[in-house]
């Protein structure tokens, strides 16, 4: 069961219109319900209708303290692809409470040494249906997650679309979290 916590903007407020992918800015005084705190952002259904995504930075205007991502992003030695995956899980769809890997977004990942000793790190990735407009903040987060880690220097992450997601792709621990079991 999840949790739904009712608020009004503090302040106006940058958000993304889910599924459009559209910046706005809420205005303070917006009623809203939070109903996703994973992965480091907010996704909240304004009373005025439709939904939002807000970032970690702006987790006063919600009265609130900033989430984390749900997993550290650190490593105790060179990256390796169990730290990559790591990473990749911490990232969610903000309309879906199963992280990328897990709801089966995640084609391909590689690492390739570089000259320098550091790790480029390449993801192939879909999105639950074409034109959905948060491809591009989900394939941010976790290029921007993926090059926090020790020992990458860059990390690109490419939306494709062949073979098409279908929910057989989802884990099983997915699965079990969307009661699909």
């Amino acid at each position: 069961m999840h949790q739904v916590t009712s608020v009004s903007l503090i302040r106006d407020c940058p958000a993304t219109q889910i599924p459009s992918g559209l910046l706005t800015t809420l205005p303070a005084g917006t009623a809203v319900d939070i109903t996703q705190t994973l992965g480091g952002s907010y996704t909240v259904h304004a009373a005025s209708g439709g939904l939002y995504r807000i970032g970690s930075e702006d987790a006063d205007a919600l009265g609130t303290t900033p989430v984390g991502p749900a997993a550290q992003i650190t490593t105790d030695g060179p990256v390796d692809e169990q730290a990559v995956w790591n990473v990749l899980r911490s990232c969610y769809d903000p309309e879906i409470p199963v992280n990328i890997v897990d709801l089966g977004l995640v084609y391909d990942m590689r690492l390739e040494p570089l000259a320098d000793g550091k790790k480029a790190v390449w993801v192939s990735m879909t999105l639950t249906a074409p034109g959905c407009g948060m491809g591009g903040v989900i394939a941010r987060d976790a290029q921007e997650r993926l090059t926090l880690l020790p020992g990458v220097e860059t990390a690109n992450v490419e939306i494709v679309w062949d073979p098409p997601w279908h929910p057989s792709l989802i884990s099983d621990e997915g699965k079990k979290i969307l009661g699909l079991e």
